[in-house]
């Protein structure tokens, strides 16, 4: 794999300005010791600069997937961040983390594969029913992770009113707050008081709800069936069980669902309106939340069946014995949903299809992430591929994409000093491609170089290492 040397030169490219989509043929990229030094035409480079040739090649900032899970869930960690530089991404946010990551960052002691995108951002360990049972825990849980640096907290499993508490400490501490909607929760309230990014359109109803013309009776009902299946006390080998339900809602939540469960979401899209999701968008505008949609992360769940799945060519980065858990994951969903119900889940799939292009239109910051690693047939570096091509069949333009994987992801971070544009003082990475993102969002796909920290990473050395990969993966 090549080092990184000390400038690096990228001759005669076009430069893609984020803000605007405007390009720049004939522009030299200077990077000295990882970082742009310098972009403009005909630069003068100091002695030892190593030249890339960039003619015919259009350079972006590099890919944030802002939902991913590459830390903390078993495998192969270095493959995976390997397998996600290979296809552009050089940033992601950590979705899920724990004390000894976070303590392990604090100490410096975090190591990391040389070709790895970098890691933006990480929480601590998810809040659930168990570590947020009550209005104090709730508030020590949260000053517990923000004492050990985590730079936001997630919900993932809380009651509604449990998750208020958590939001107000955590706003107290200036720290967002992200993640799942409990349900039945007041989304505008949730949205009102600060909550910071909506992952999968709230997970489970969520967000879907809240579009119907039966909002309040179809939250009361999503409520109700929450509350009935949290547990009054906390039971020995409480924790195990807890964990063992994450690693099923990990593979496929859609699984846990029953069949009162799969009412609810055949009402909510029954009723489905599309002017109460553009007024629900319009509060997001003005509350500033953003959202992560993560459309093959619900389509993977709701059509877990679809057999084009199990047909991906991408399939060869994943070992035999996660294919195998897949594949398992498949015959439950066949075993517990009926045909009818199965068409429920993909109409309400379709319905988030809808709910991007409107929540687009209307100025709705949302960024793009995929849910890997783990998540059933989400593969890590391709899914953001898949999840370009999910936006913009939902009606994305194709500089709103670039954008997201780009811009806003340094935005919704408050890093523009340092990412999400091709600029001088910028961190040196960036993304080569062979085509005009801003004409077309299939260009996005077209990576044939990328620059990760200084160093560059040839369209020869991605495809080697993507081979690499998909050869360790033929044994378990």
């Amino acid at each position: 794999m090549p080092t990184r040397p000390a400038a690096l030169l990228l001759r005669s490219a076009t430069v893609v300005d984020t803000r605007d989509g405007s390009r720049r043929p004939g522009t030299d990229v200077l990077v000295q010791d990882g970082v742009i030094t310098a972009v403009g035409p005909a630069l003068a480079a100091p002695d030892g600069t190593v030249p890339v040739d960039a003619r015919g090649r259009y350079v972006v900032p590099g890919f944030n997937d802002m939902h991913a899970h590459p830390l903390g869930r078993g495998g192969d960690v270095a493959a995976t961040l390997e397998l996600m530089l290979a296809h552009g991404i050089t940033g992601y946010r950590q979705m899920s983390g724990d004390f000894d990551l976070l303590h392990a960052r604090a100490r410096g002691e975090l190591r990391f594969p040389d070709a790895s995108p970098a890691l933006l951002a990480m929480p601590g360990p998810l809040l659930t029913m168990l570590n947020t049972a009550t209005p104090e825990q709730a508030v020590a849980t949260v000053r517990e992770q923000v004492a050990a640096g985590a730079d936001f907290v997630k919900s993932a499993a809380m009651s509604k009113e449990r998750f208020f508490d958590a939001q107000a400490e955590a706003l107290r501490l200036g720290v967002p707050i992200v993640g799942h909607l409990p349900g039945g929760i007041d989304v505008l309230r949730a949205s009102r008081l600060g909550i910071r990014s909506i992952e999968h359109f709230g997970s489970g109803l969520g967000v879907l709800a809240c579009c119907s013309t039966e909002e309040h009776d179809i939250q009361r009902a999503a409520g109700e069936r929450q509350r009935l299946s949290l547990p009054k006390i906390k039971m020995p080998f409480m924790d195990k069980a807890v964990n063992a339900l994450m690693r099923r809602v990990v593979l496929n939540p859609v699984n846990l669902n029953k069949a009162e469960d799969v009412a609810i979401v055949d009402r909510a899209v029954r009723t489905y309106d599309e002017d109460r999701t553009r007024e629900l968008a319009a509060h997001f505008v003005a509350d500033g939340t953003w959202h992560v949609p993560t459309l093959i992360r619900q389509k993977t769940s709701k059509l877990c069946d679809d057999p084009s799945f199990a047909a991906d060519p991408d399939l060869r980065y994943m070992s035999p014995a996660t294919l195998r858990t897949w594949h398992g994951v498949v015959g439950r969903f066949r075993k517990r949903f009926t045909p009818e119900q199965r068409a429920t889940l993909a109409a309400s799939h379709r319905a988030e299809y809808d709910m991007a292009r409107i929540f687009d239109e209307a100025g709705v910051r949302m960024l793009v992430g995929t849910d890997s690693s783990g998540a059933v047939w989400v593969v890590p570096g391709a899914a953001l591929h898949d999840e370009i091509d999910l936006l913009a069949e939902a009606g994305v333009p194709p500089l709103r994409l670039l954008q997201m994987l780009t811009l806003f992801a340094a935005e919704f971070l408050g890093t523009t000093d340092s990412m999400g544009t091709v600029e001088a003082g910028r961190n040196a990475d960036l993304v080569l491609l062979d085509a005009d993102p801003v004409a077309d969002a299939a260009n996005l796909h077209r990576v044939v170089g990328v620059v990760r920290a200084g160093t560059h990473y040839s369209e020869q050395d991605l495809t080697a290492t993507k081979d690499r990969l998909a050869a360790a993966r033929t044994v378990d």
